[in-house]
This record gives C-alpha cells, sequence and structure tokens, in this order.
C-alpha cells in the first residue's frame, strides 16, 4: 500500500496536539465538501485522505502506531509477535532476525521472516494476513437517498462504482467486501465500510421511512372545502379537502413517503398538515361581509 504522510495531508507537524489536528481537519473539511466542490475530483479525493488522516491521527492509540510503524501499522501487532518469537530462539544460518528496524525496513522484514529465510534456501510456510478495513463517510441529499443510484469512489486511488439503495438512513453504514487494504501474503484484501450522512434539503421532515409536510390553507377553502395541490418527493399530488377544515388538520397519503430500504415498491406514508391562514389586507366590502358572517353566528 503506498505511504501516505498524515500529519502532511493535515498540514500539520508530528509534535500536533489533538487540538491542533481537530482544527486543521475541520478547516479543511469545509474547504474541501464535496458539496462546495461537486465538479472537482481532486477535492473529493484530498476530502477522503483527509478524513482518514483524522481517523488515525485523533486516536492516540492509531497515531502511536502510525509513528511506529508507518504505513505498516494496523499490523503492529503481527510485527511485535513476530520480532519477539523470532528473537527468542530461532536463527536461520547466516543471520538471526532480532533487533531494530527503521520503519521504511518493516514491510522487507515481514517478506522475509514468513517467505525466504536465505542462508541454505530453507524455505518456512508463509502466514497470510488478511488486508486492512477502510472507513469512508459519504454525503447525500435527501433527495438523492429516494432512489437507488450509483455512485463513484476513489478508494486509495482506485476508482470503486457502487449502488446506493433507495431509503438509506443518516448514519447507516454499509460494507463493501474485498475493497478494503490488499493482504499480506496474498491474504485476503480487507472490507471497505461506508457511512452515509443524509442532509435534508427539502421542505419534507423525515421520521424512519414517513414524511410530514405542512401546506397553507386558505380560508375560503378551509371553510368551504376544495382542492389543492401538494408536492412529494415523487411529483405533485391533488388533494381533496373537506368543507370546514379546522386548523392543524392532519390527512395521511398512503405509500407517498420513504422507500423502505431494500424493499422494492414498499414505502412509508405522508402526512400532512393543513395550517389555515388568516386573510390579510381586507377590501371594506370583505370586511362588511365578514361582518354579516358574523352577525349571523351569534
Amino acid at each position: 500500500m503506498e505511504f501516505i504522510d498524515y500529519y502532511k495531508v493535515l498540514g500539520v507537524d508530528k509534535n500536533a496536539t489533538q487540538d491542533d489536528i481537530k482544527k486543521a481537519y475541520r478547516k479543511l473539511a469545509r474547504k474541501l465538501h464535496p458539496d462546495l466542490n461537486p465538479n472537482d475530483k481532486e477535492a473529493h479525493k484530498k476530502f477522503q485522505q483527509i478524513n482518514e488522516a483524522n481517523e488515525v491521527l485523533s486516536d492516540p492509540e492509531k497515531r502511536k502506531k502510525y509513528d511506529q510503524y508507518g504505513k505498516d501499522w494496523q499490523h503492529a501487532e503481527q510485527f511485535e509477535q513476530a520480532r519477539q518469537s523470532q528473537g527468542q530462539s530461532q536463527s536461520f544460518g547466516r543471520e538471526t532476525f532480532s533487533g531494530d528496524f527503521e520503519e521504511s525496513e518493516f514491510s522487507d522484514f515481514f517478506t522475509s521472516l514468513f517467505g525466504n529465510m536465505g542462508g541454505g534456501g530453507f524455505r518456512q510456510r508463509q502466514t497470510k494476513y488478511r488486508g486492512e478495513d477502510y472507513h469512508a463517510e459519504l454525503q447525500l441529499n435527501l433527495s438523492e437517498a429516494y432512489k437507488a443510484h450509483q455512485q463513484v469512489l476513489t478508494v486509495n486511488g482506485k476508482n470503486i462504482r457502487i449502488t446506493i439503495p433507495a431509503g438509506i438512513e443518516n448514519g447507516q453504514k454499509i460494507k463493501i467486501k474485498g475493497h478494503g487494504g490488499e493482504g499480506i501474503n496474498g491474504g485476503p484484501a480487507g472490507d471497505l465500510y461506508i457511512t452515509f450522512h443524509i442532509i435534508n434539503n427539502t421542505t419534507f421532515k423525515r421520521d424512519g421511512n414517513d414524511l410530514y409536510t405542512t401546506v397553507d390553507l386558505d380560508l375560503y377553502t378551509a371553510v368551504l372545502g376544495g382542492e389543492v395541490t401538494i408536492d412529494t418527493l415523487d411529483g405533485k399530488v391533488k388533494l381533496k379537502v373537506k368543507p370546514e377544515t379546522q386548523n392543524g388538520t392532519r390527512i395521511r397519503l398512503k405509500g407517498k413517503g420513504f422507500p423502505v430500504y431494500k424493499k422494492e415498491g414498499e414505502f412509508g406514508d405522508l402526512i400532512v398538515t393543513f395550517q389555515v391562514k388568516i386573510p390579510t389586507h381586507l377590501t371594506e366590502k370583505q370586511k362588511e361581509l365578514f361582518e354579516q358572517l358574523a352577525k349571523l353566528s351569534s
């Protein structure tokens, strides 16, 4: 795996405090966010890199391993175990594998330790290790999450086309098998985990698979009844209004809500709340008519 200098990615030095790292990440995240750079592939790639860098450097334990092992930090425990067992008793011909190693030697050390052992051509069975898991975040608008669609992600320099099912939830995490880091010595690749952040770019409020909206209703339609046209995420629909509809009246439109995740053809409901608007700027004639209605009511 290509080495990425996480400190350089965030623009901080190796002595940076946790607060320095947090501030640097937030500043870059605002600058490189996909919503602000919708057609900039390079900005999208950098946004993924700063997320990856922040995930490692903001975690003291991960940061310690990264500082010591570089790109091989996720295999730190395996390295230590191998070095300890090797340093205890085993000597292979010309040399004993023990002592300290520079960061750049880790990968070579790992290969030599579990591969050819030199000397008289002694060969030990190679141990296979699974690749590291990758974690990424993907931001979607609510209107995008309404329909299944494809997106291309750039992970470690490679483009991956994924299909996002309709109805994905905010904070939901999905696994893309085999798209993490490469395995060692022929081991299986790790997985890619994507966490979704859904931004509501609509006038609807989402609660699970149900949607909520408020519709203004003029006084005359509320009193006499009639018909209004309202918006849904699937287009406009006409809605009948019963006479004498009260302010705050709720109606439920079956199947006009949000799609149910991975259940094709199933939808939640749309709950509409009527908000009766009192007319303003009345003419003298209109006021006179309302006065007559008031006398009739009394």
